[in-house]
């Protein structure tokens, strides 16, 4: 029977709950974005990451300096190539987040019921009476009665590693709170969220973008000299020292020297606010030359993200829905209808919507709770494409566990989505949980008519590997978006995406597109990319056609995704004409 609602079909069958989840090539159909750090940037751990189901590492700038994240890039482009599991590369802004600054790294106490004082003075040491911040307009945008939250990284939800605080009175440029509830705070660097409070600074600033490498050079032997005399070892420090030193170390010169060197294929535009953030963030990057391809990911934080959320939606690439800052200035009750309503619009306009803030108990356990896994499942039902793990795998004691147990819990995932493939849950009358009929019909239905030539070419591939119960759809493109609006209609099957590469020339060097399309297509729900023979271009005749279909087909069977007798749809061009065919594969 059929729901009204995008959820589970009924009746499910109990006795396939206890039946042995099957192994699979491809992990999941959901992807998950890991963040690497201490606990998860050696070869082995990256390695053991990618095997467990990892598909786009994330590397946080608000800590940390260029060198440290340079070393664990190239640990995991070893580990990329030691486990040939393809990965892509996400920098993440710092933004307009307010940081609390420790340098002595002393343990900080905060005792309920007590005082503390926000200070944007950089020379105060901090205390369990003073914490020192890196913004000197707070006590203007903050009222009495306000609420401001302050962890390390991000927010676990535990209230002894995070303090709740209430503003008490304001002095000048001090802010006086009442602190609400006892916690420890341990490290350098602590994240201040102010909710629903507007923060006056920008995503990315004029000043990051013309005067940081001028300062950065003025201040280079001034940071020697302190990092001599305090013997500043650890990564943390790096942040800490330039406000010290009076510098306003800056995501944008990590993005223009670090992001270009490596060219990034997503950035993570934390505290986005408003379209002109992503305009501002494209145009940027348009002048980086190989970033001009960077695929934007509008990082929705807060209130002004959420009430400007369809004019972003519009302008970004994706969307990573921040439910921890959210859930500070949301009621946490609201929280999981701003997700539905989100991930909504990002499925209809065929755009990723990435989940983060799932599995916050396994920073220090083994195993997630109950409702964390329920939590995850929910996030895929709702149509999100990505889960995002934060200090999960940065710090937590079990990177690679937490990201196995994820992807094991996205085996609904794979179930759900995959019941009517029967070619990966191996059951010829597999039950149907997820309604992706009402999905498909709703998804035609919001494109309306008439349709784009690709959009109709892309649903048409999809009914027809859906009637034909096809194991896969192989899909050719040089710029991904055809893979894309096919990923965009939910198939219950993968999308082999094989991208043909072109060749292209700026004037001094020739070279070949296709591997930031291929790795892009890492973050989308069902999308597995395939980097094709740059002998065969885009646009070819049936018998290089017919050479490449020959090599996915190989890479199917070889990948344990197709077996003999199974369909398999193509969606190629074929000279000015594009065509969905259907084949049978013999013995």
């Amino acid at each position: 029977m059929h729901s009204n609602h995008l959820l589970l079909e009924e009746p499910i069958r109990m006795a396939s709950i206890l039946e042995p989840s099957k192994s699979s090539f491809f992990p999941a159909m959901t992807k998950i974005v890991g963040t690497l750090g201490p606990r998860s940037r050696s070869v082995d751990v990256i390695s053991g990451c990618l095997k467990a189901g990892m598909s786009v590492a994330r590397f946080d700038i608000s800590w940390g300096d260029p060198e440290y994240h340079q070393e664990t890039l190239e640990n995991l482009r070893a580990a990329v190539k030691a486990t040939k599991k393809l990965c892509a590369v996400m920098l993440d802004t710092v933004g307009a987040e307010l940081q609390v600054v420790n340098n002595t790294e002393k343990t900080l106490q905060l005792q309920e019921d007590g005082k503390v004082i926000l200070t944007p003075d950089h020379g105060q040491e901090a205390s369990s009476e003073i914490l020192p911040i890196n913004f000197s307009g707070l006590s203007k945008a903050v009222k009495k009665g306000d609420t401001i939250f302050v962890g390390q990284y991000l927010f676990t939800g535990s209230e002894t590693t995070s303090v709740w605080l209430e503003v008490d009175e304001v002095r000048e440029e001090d802010v006086v709170c009442v602190i609400k509830n006892t916690a420890t705070l341990t490290g350098s660097l602590f994240t201040l969220h102010a909710s629903q409070v507007h923060i006056d600074l920008p995503t990315l600033s004029d000043k990051d973008k013309e005067n940081l490498c001028m300062e950065f050079a003025c201040f280079s032997s001034l940071l020697a000299i302190k990092m001599k005399a305090t013997a500043f070892t650890s990564y943390f420090h790096f942040d800490a020292l330039l406000l010290e030193c009076g510098v306003d170390i800056s995501r944008n010169f990590v993005i223009s020297t670090w992001g270009v060197k490596n060219k990034i294929d997503f950035l993570s535009l934390s505290y986005t606010r408003h379209a002109e953030d992503v305009r501002e963030a494209r145009e940027f990057l348009s002048k980086l030359g190989d970033l001009s391809q960077t695929h934007i990911f509008a990082k929705i934080e807060n209130v002004e993200g959420l009430t400007h959320f369809d004019e972003i939606l519009q302008e970004a690439d994706g969307i990573i829905l921040s439910r921890g800052n959210l859930g500070i200035d949301l009621p946490s009750e609201k929280v999981f209808l701003f997700q539905k309503a989100a991930v909504y619009k990002c499925n209809m306009a065929g755009k990723p919507a990435v989940v983060t803030r799932v599995v916050d108990s396994m920073t220090g356990n083994l195993r997630p709770t109950r409702a964390e896994a329920t939590d995850v499942a929910n996030a895929v039902l709702d149509g999100s494409d990505g889960i995002l793990l934060g200090a999960e795998t940065l710090r937590g004691l079990y990177p690679t566990e937490t990201i196995s147990i994820v992807d094991t819990g996205k085996l609904l995932d794979i179930s759900v989505f995959n019941t009517f493939s029967f070619r990966i849950t191996g059951i010829g009358k597999a039950e149907k949980v997820f309604n992706q009929d009402l999905y498909f019909k709703k998804t035609v239905k919001y494109v309306g008519e008439p349709m784009t030539h690709l959009e109709s070419i892309a649903s048409s591939a999809v009914r027809a590997a859906i009637k034909v119960k096809a194991s896969v759809i192989i899909c050719f493109t040089s710029s991904g978006r055809a893979a894309r609006l096919i990923a965009k209609y939910r198939p219950p099957m993968p999308v082999l995406s094989v991208v043909i590469p072109r060749l292209k020339t700026n004037q001094l060097k020739w070279s070949f597109s296709g591997a930031f399309e291929a790795r892009q297509s890492l973050i989308v729900r069902g999308l597995f990319p395939m980097l094709a023979d740059p002998r065969h271009p885009a646009e070819s005749t049936n018998a290089t056609n017919e050479s490449v279909l020959k090599v996915a087909l190989d890479h199917g069977k070889t990948s344990g995704l197709i077996k003999s007798h199974d369909r398999v749809v193509i969606c190629q061009k074929v000279g000015d004409a594009s065509v969905v065919k259907i084949i049978e594969l013999e013995d």
